[in-house]
């Protein structure tokens, strides 16, 4: 079955009321079975869909889809600037735009899937992405300096998220080195959204960064029971009407901003404001390396080109590009 029908079908139920499954195949000049296979075929894709005889069918959520028409209304004038494409289902969004990035994709291309099959995090950890419960989408965005000039845009890139986050009242988001963004609950910290930078092009000369983001939107019980890490959902922060087509408008315009100063001034213009969300600044934080050792000391900020800082009772001052990050409990 084509995806297209599955979601035709869910455009008319995201309205949270019921419809017969007469009137939806008259709707689109088709049989009953084909809405009763389409249905089903939404059902695997983990939406919930009450079934009621004499009265049809009926989202137990309902779901806004995403509609570029809407998208671009948020970003005003600069939705010109941006190619945009949705799917309805793709394996990963960020393989999607790396495939692409080599053969003259246009700047600015913007790939936003409903569901991703294969969306990947870092380290080689999967993002689980079921249908309306996060936003998973990949920006393709070409530079005019080699690779080596890009330290630190993930963490420019956490900018630009927290800037959006908290125009949308969410004002505990905060960022984890080098590339999440965390809301404290209770006393634990936990994961609200994820950013994979995957570069092409040479050290020198021009290059390329497909910028993957997954945030939490709304994460049923089997969803959580399935990430290896503890997480957060915008909704569980008090953003009960959550727009995806607004949040993504809103993220996209901010990086706009964000990366059109990066571009100019590198992550240096950027590191006062970053550390001003960093969540773990002036804590005693672990480093894990990726020979497997492991670093512990105060987190004390950020270099001009993105290392993290940390200060050892043995060694003092020392810098990190690379690494996982925990909080040590002291």
């Amino acid at each position: 079955m084509q995806h297209s029908l599955v979601f035709k079908v869910l455009d008319v139920l995201s309205d949270g009321k019921f419809h017969s499954g007469e009137s939806i195949a008259k709707t689109f000049d088709i049989s009953r079975v084909s809405i009763w296979n389409a249905i089903k075929k939404a059902e695997e894709f983990g939406v919930e869909i009450y079934s009621v005889r004499g009265r049809g069918y009926k989202l137990i959520q309902p779901i806004t889809l995403l509609k570029k028409s809407s998208i671009q209304n948020v970003m005003g004038e600069i939705h010109h600037w941006f190619n945009m494409e949705i799917f309805d289902v793709m394996e990963s969004t960020n393989s999607y735009l790396m495939e692409r990035a080599s053969l003259d994709h246009p700047h600015a291309s913007v790939a936003v899937a409903h569901i991703q099959t294969k969306g990947r995090g870092r380290r080689g950890r999967s993002w689980q992405s079921a249908l309306g419960e996060s936003l998973t989408f990949s920006l393709l965005w070409r530079f005019n300096g080699g690779a080596a000039t890009l330290s630190g845009l993930s963490l420019a890139v956490g900018i630009a998220l927290i800037r959006s986050l908290h125009r949308f009242g969410v004002m505990g988001a905060q960022l984890k080195w080098p590339n999440d963004v965390l809301i404290q609950d209770g006393s634990q910290y936990k994961k609200l959204a994820g950013i994979l930078i995957e570069l092409q092009g040479d050290m020198e000369g021009q290059s390329s960064a497909v910028i993957g983001i997954g945030i939490n939107l709304k994460l049923s019980k089997k969803s959580m029971s399935h990430i290896d890490q503890p997480a957060i959902d915008l909704v569980s922060v008090g953003l009960e009407v959550i727009d995806p087509n607004e949040l993504l408008g809103q993220i996209l315009k901010d990086l706009a901003d964000v990366l059109g100063q990066f571009n100019t001034s590198k992550f240096s213009s950027l590191k006062e404001e970053w550390m001003s969300y960093h969540v773990y600044q002036h804590q005693t934080v672990t480093l894990s390396l990726g020979d497997g050792r492991g670093v512990t000391g105060l987190a004390q900020g950020v270099t001009d080109d993105g290392a993290l800082i940390i200060e050892t009772p043995s060694a003092g001052i020392e810098t990190f590009s690379s690494g996982e990050i925990t909080l040590r409990k002291v």
